[in-house]
């Protein structure tokens, strides 16, 4: 495959959210020919790297340092080098670190291009058995109780199916919070997407709360939940 690769452009490119197939060739041609890779996590993506023999030309970028290395980064575009943005899974920029980068590179007249790919959003909302024609994405809610009812409490009359990320540790909490302030809604509860002991829990908000000690605690979860349908 011939490189299309350009100089000075700012390339957001979508990695696998688990298993390492789920990349596609034109992803795997950028990261093989920009000059730098911004990644999330330079131990994550050298994995993804090493598995497809591509030479790792990694700088760090993440919610840390994101001020800081930004304007490295832009300066480094400016100059006529190209860059391709990663995260530890997914798309950038979607509850990672990419906007504010993108704002500034849009903003310094720097072409920016998107190489679609894996998400979790998607995958979870495909294969949780709501409805697709609409959905909210609401990313991680906030971790206070206060706040975070007040998060779902602005969620309440929306039509739309909602999917929320959550961590394992604070899953319990945020399921309790959704049912106190939602009711009993129907929810897909979505864990280890794409990997080997993926799971889909599909049931009543009371139903999986009542079960919790039957699910496996591990990895980073997806809420898919039915909106208000009225």
């Amino acid at each position: 495959m011939k490189s299309a690769i350009q100089k000075g452009k700012l390339y957001l490119v979508a990695t696998p959210i688990g298993n390492l197939g789920d990349i596609t060739l034109r992803a795997i041609e950028i990261l093989k020919s920009v000059d730098m890779i911004a990644a999330e996590d330079t131990r994550v993506t050298g994995k993804l790297l090493k598995y497809y023999v591509i030479p790792a030309k990694m700088e760090s970028f993440h919610n840390y340092n994101e001020a800081r290395k930004k304007d490295k980064i832009i300066s480094y575009l400016l100059s006529g080098q190209s860059v391709a943005v990663v995260s530890d899974a997914g798309t950038p920029g979607i509850s990672d670190p990419a906007f504010s980068l993108v704002r500034d590179a849009v903003n310094a007249g720097i072409e920016t291009i998107a190489i679609p790919g894996a998400t979790s959003v998607i995958t979870a909302l495909v294969v949780s058995g709501l409805p697709m024609d609409k959905f909210y994405f609401g990313g991680f809610p906030p971790v206070k109780p206060g706040p975070k009812r007040k998060f779902f409490e602005n969620l309440i009359n929306r039509p739309e199916t909602l999917i929320i990320f959550e961590s394992t540790h604070r899953l319990w909490k945020t399921l309790e919070a959704i049912q106190e302030v939602f009711g009993d809604r129907q929810c897909a509860l979505c864990r280890e997407l794409t990997k080997k002991f993926e799971q889909v829990i599909r049931d009543s908000l009371s139903s999986i709360l009542a079960n919790r000690n039957d699910i496996i605690m591990k990895g980073e979860f997806v809420l898919v939940i039915s909106g208000n349908r009225g």
